[in-house]
């Protein structure tokens, strides 16, 4: 089991910047793949980025690419997700996601996943 907590989460104006931090526990965080993923009301969630185990793999949603930045610090069991210039339509409630098979973008091969947090970016 791991076990998965988000914060960083808050309202910024359009242009600003977040950080999201997820705190892992419980099975050894260094062998999992890390991913976000975001979901806004009304609808499906949404890929963010990915991160290898090993720290040498990183992967961007077009979306967010060039202005998020995914990190993780093994010896402190966490993942960061650096969020800058954002935009209205970010947001979202944020998740963070393990799994410890391959990288993935797909929220349906993740097997454990945190609470989130919300993120409201206004215009």
């Amino acid at each position: 089991q791991v076990q998965l907590v988000e914060s960083g989460g808050g309202l910024v104006q359009a242009g600003g910047s977040l950080r999201l931090s997820c705190a892992a526990s419980g099975r050894t965080f260094s062998n999992s793949n890390m991913g976000w993923f975001r979901q806004a009301p009304g609808k499906e969630r949404e890929f963010v980025a990915a991160i290898s185990w090993n720290l040498a793999s990183t992967y961007y949603a077009g979306s967010v690419k060039g202005r998020f930045t995914i990190s993780r610090d093994n010896p402190k069991n966490t993942v960061y997700l650096q969020m800058n210039s954002l935009k209205p339509d970010d947001t979202a409630v944020y998740y963070c996601a393990a799994r410890f098979r391959g990288y993935s973008n797909d929220y349906r091969e993740y097997q454990y996943w945190g609470q989130g947090t919300q993120v409201t970016v206004s215009s």
